[in-house]
């Protein structure tokens, strides 16, 4: 026996399977979602950080301009929905992009595959908004330092870096069918100190494009008299533990010069975080956060080199120092802001107990990605002095006393209530 499924319902089937965490508020429409597929054009600015880009190169020129393409699927939430209302037009998806500095020997074409969610700042028009967006990913490709054939290269040390992104940008409904954006951004590359140097590259620049809505209606387009009904929000006090393990590469300095260590160091911690859950968007609080730092106060001694025989020259030996050096207890602020999918978070601490380069303050940038109701994925960043490059933090987080709210069996001709990890409870 076979079964027919109307055309239009496979769209929907697909993206509960893409995506499931996606049914949100009640279905107003026969597709919850507006699936979109976009290309960008970004013209950017290189910031001249470190000698090599501005012009210590193999060109003896400044490395000051690039450019990349980008090719983006999304889906959003249909407009006049509860979703849309809370969210603000949140969307959701992945890209790729291709980037040229004008340098492939030194710097490499590379290629990025990353996540990226947006939304809604301000509405002057059914057509027109202010929205902001951001992207997170891999980016590969890069031409590295090298001792024997990239000598110059300060900036990168590894072939594999994270790609951070954040821009803001105007979005013109031309018709049911096309977006026409044109904004701005920022972007940063750095490998996260898992290899040295680690100078990183960052541009700014501009960024123009044009999104194709596949499924999107003209009624999407005009203003609603009608708004969902959005259940009030109950605050209270939820409780973040999570634990994370990374590796780092050191640098030390001898003289005015940094000297890269020879192996990586791990890095382990954990933070734990009451949380106070304001409203659908936004959480914040205070963290307790512990971390062992295997590349913490290494140092080196003059004195102490050795004659490498197969190389013919000449080796510093790193020295580590007890563990007691390497272990730091913190206390850091807390803010996040909570959207479908992703959660973006920062930190603002200090080391109460910590020892040399364990002292002073921290920083830290955090994305959660939602796995189900009560767990998430963790990648974090962590800063010294709002300025040196400490460690990459990856783990998995687990949340407790979580009251976002939940629907129940007996709503279903009801609104439909909306969870902050996006997933439809029953």
């Amino acid at each position: 026996m076979r079964v027919k499924i109307p055309g239009r319902k496979i769209v929907v089937i697909c993206s509960a399977l893409l995506f499931p965490f996606t049914s949100l508020c009640a279905q107003e429409a026969d597709q919850p979602f507006i699936h979109r597929l976009g290309i960008e054009a970004r013209p950017q600015y290189v910031f001249p950080t470190n000698p090599f880009l501005q012009g210590e190169n193999e060109r003896w020129k400044p490395i000051q301009s690039s450019f990349a393409a980008h090719l983006k699927y999304s889906f959003k939430y249909r407009p006049n929905t509860c979703a849309d209302r809370i969210y603000g037009g949140a969307y959701q998806g992945f890209g790729l992009a291709f980037t040229t500095f004008g340098d492939k020997k030194q710097l490499g074409d590379p290629m990025t595959f990353y996540v990226f969610q947006g939304a809604r700042i301000a509405r002057f028009h059914p057509r027109l908004s202010l929205n902001y967006e951001w992207n997170f990913g891999i980016s590969a490709r890069w031409q590295p330092y090298d001792n024997d054939y990239n000598s110059y290269n300060g900036a990168v040390g590894s072939r594999v870096n994270a790609y951070l992104n954040a821009g803001i940008y105007l979005n013109w409904s031309l018709s049911r069918y096309f977006d026409f954006i044109i904004g701005g951004d920022f972007t940063h590359f750095s490998n996260g100190n898992t290899k040295f140097p680690n100078a990183g590259v960052n541009t700014t620049g501009a960024k123009i494009g044009l999104v194709y809505n596949f499924n999107q209606e003209e009624a999407d387009l005009t203003k609603s008299l009608v708004h969902p009904y959005v259940p009030r929000f109950p605050r209270h006090i939820s409780y973040d533990l999570v634990l994370f393990g990374s590796w780092r590469r050191k640098g030390v300095y001898v003289g005015e010069k940094q000297i890269a260590s020879p192996g990586s160091y791990p890095v382990a911690g954990f933070n734990f975080a009451p949380m106070y859950n304001l409203n659908y968007k936004l959480r914040f609080g205070i963290s307790l956060d512990g971390v062992y730092d295997g590349s913490a106060n290494v140092y080196t001694e003059d004195a102490l080199v050795e004659y490498d025989a197969d190389s013919g020259s000449s080796r510093r030996k790193f020295l580590v120092p007890g563990i007691r050096h390497q272990l730091a207890l913190g206390l850091s602020g807390r803010a996040e802001y909570v959207m479908p999918f992703f959660t973006i978070g920062v930190g603002l601490g200090t080391n109460v107990l910590g020892r040399g380069d364990l002292r002073g303050l921290y920083q830290v940038f955090a994305l959660k990605i939602n796995v189900i109701r009560n767990s998430f994925l963790h990648i974090g960043y962590n800063l010294q002095n709002f300025q040196t490059p400490n460690y990459l933090m990856l783990g998995l987080g687990f949340r407790f006393n979580n009251k976002y709210p939940k629907v129940r069996s007996s709503d279903l001709n009801s609104q439909y209530t909306i969870p902050p990890n996006g997933k439809y409870h029953s």
